[in-house]
């Protein structure tokens, strides 16, 4: 089997959500700041002589007539293991392509894979390489052809029996809940999420009937999933003005990661700040201020790749409290950090904000 897919089918979308780093943003309210993603081999070309499954398929040809019926069992199952050591291979290569930009590459290379995934009828192969291909769709925008594979690999795990209340499906379904927020197409999006979330609470309340040693990496990992479909809901939320439900939906999604992966944790840290953006955009700014004040410190304390954008949106918060001097102060911060990592469109954004700054002091005097 293919060494990737033997540690279950959970992992068919998570392989996919390491390699989509990037979400589908649904959009923010200007004065609420932007923030990053959180919740992710050698060529075949110019070796000599043909692949070790094409020398299987000669020799098999050549002896054809002079096999008895162990050998050609034996045969089969070796052509077998040689294209299945090809498709690892491929899909290595194509995940090696995407993370170093190459989105084309690793396109070529996936349909590849799927290619001799069919013809080898290898069912494991062809979900993992859906997956892959439509987590790439995914990244590049593509969205209805995403749309089409995540729903193709989704229809070959539930005709292998498999429940739609596997982690598998769920993650599948988030994504295309999300696809559809982007498109849109709102009716279909909530229904997406609320499916997701409504699924995951009652598979939960399953596992308070069992001892608590049982099935503990299978229960954090739901965990952790509801914790990311509830933020990808809380963002959709925002985006579409529905301040009081994102809020709740955040308190949730960060309960969850404090939970589970702890107080310091990258994800913990993006979902108090994110928190303490729908608060503020609701005028909550004393709780905002709490919440974006300790998600700033944490960020500093561990050394966060997003630190200057969490001290960007605690520097709005304080603009709104009209502490316009202190503002000033964490957003020169968030600049010079900006500056020095080469974020240009985050450097951008803060320069934007400190002359709304400057303007509103102005209007203040």
């Amino acid at each position: 089997m293919l060494a990737a897919l033997r540690r279950g089918p959970g992992l068919l979308a998570a392989a996919g959500r390491r390699c989509s780093g990037a979400r589908l943003p649904a959009g923010r309210p200007k004065a609420q700041g932007r923030r990053g993603a959180a919740w992710g081999a050698e060529s075949l070309r110019g070796r000599s002589g043909p692949s070790p499954g094409g020398v299987l398929a000669a020799l098999a040809a050549f002896s054809l007539f002079s096999k008895n019926a162990e050998e050609e069992k034996e045969t089969k199952e070796e052509e077998s293991a040689g294209t299945e050591d090809t498709i690892i291979f491929l899909l290595k290569k194509a995940k090696l392509s995407i993370m170093k930009g190459e989105l084309e590459e690793a396109e070529r290379i996936l349909h590849q894979a799927v290619r001799l995934s069919h013809q080898s009828d290898n069912k494991k192969a062809i979900i993992y390489t859906y997956d892959l291909m439509a987590n790439l769709a995914f990244l590049r925008g593509q969205l209805d052809s995403a749309e089409k594979l995540f729903k193709a690999a989704m229809s070959f795990l539930l005709a292998g029996d498999m429940k739609q209340d596997d982690n598998a499906i769920i993650e599948m379904s988030l994504k295309l809940a999300s696809i559809y927020a982007a498109q849109n197409q709102h009716k279909l999006a909530l229904a997406g999420y609320e499916f997701c979330i409504l699924t995951l609470d009652e598979k939960i309340a399953k596992y308070k009937d069992l001892p608590e040693d049982v099935l503990p990496e299978e229960r954090a990992n739901t965990h952790l999933l509801l914790g990311l479909c509830l933020d990808s809901y809380g963002r959709y939320l925002l985006a579409n003005e529905q301040l009081p439900r994102a809020q709740r939906m955040y308190e949730r999604a960060l309960q969850i990661s404090k939970e589970v992966q702890g107080d310091t944790h990258p994800q913990t840290v993006v979902l108090m700040n994110d928190l303490a953006t729908v608060l503020d955009a609701q005028g909550l700014y004393e709780e905002a201020y709490t919440h974006g004040k300790r998600a700033a410190e944490l960020a500093e304390q561990t050394e966060h790749p997003e630190e200057h954008m969490v001290l960007n949106n605690l520097a709005g918060i304080l603009m709104h409290k009209e502490d316009f001097l202190q503002a000033k102060q964490v957003y020169k911060k968030a600049l010079n950090q900006a500056v020095l990592k080469g974020d240009t469109a985050s450097t951008q954004h803060i320069q934007e904000e400190l002359a709304e700054l400057a303007r509103r002091r102005k209007h203040s005097n």
